[in-house]
């Protein structure tokens, strides 16, 4: 278990040697899922799975990279990949964590505002 500079992030292999330098691009795209998320990033757990595929002799090395987003407040996130390189992997599922931050977001501010609008509405009536 490591720790980020804000966000929990937990990482586990399967079938997979961890390497430095697959680590260091894993901490660089991690930082920008924590910028995204902003002050929740505090809050959030990050779990990160990565591995080789299990049961794909004849294709040759498929990796997969799994994360989930625990973010108190709001949903759970997940976003799972396979490529041919971990790298691949990495970054097609950091990608698709970061469009559900976005949509989830989007979410938010829709509700809130809708709720402003509601508020406003009811004061006039007075």
């Amino acid at each position: 278990m490591r720790y980020n500079q804000n966000m929990e992030i937990r990482i586990k292999s399967s079938d997979f040697e961890m390497t430095p330098d697959i680590s260091s691009y894993l901490d660089e795209r991690l930082a920008h899922l924590e910028k995204l998320l902003g002050t929740e990033a505090m809050s959030a757990r990050c779990e990160i799975e990565i591995g080789r595929d299990a049961g794909r002799p004849r294709h040759g090395n498929i990796y997969f990279a799994e994360m989930q987003l625990f973010n108190p407040g709001g949903k759970l996130l997940r976003a799972t990949n396979r490529s041919e390189s971990i790298n691949g992997a990495i970054d097609d599922a950091k990608q698709e964590l970061e469009r559900q931050i976005r949509q989830d977001k989007k979410l938010h501010i829709r509700l809130l505002r809708k709720g402003g609008t509601f508020a406003k509405r009811l004061l006039r009536l007075d």
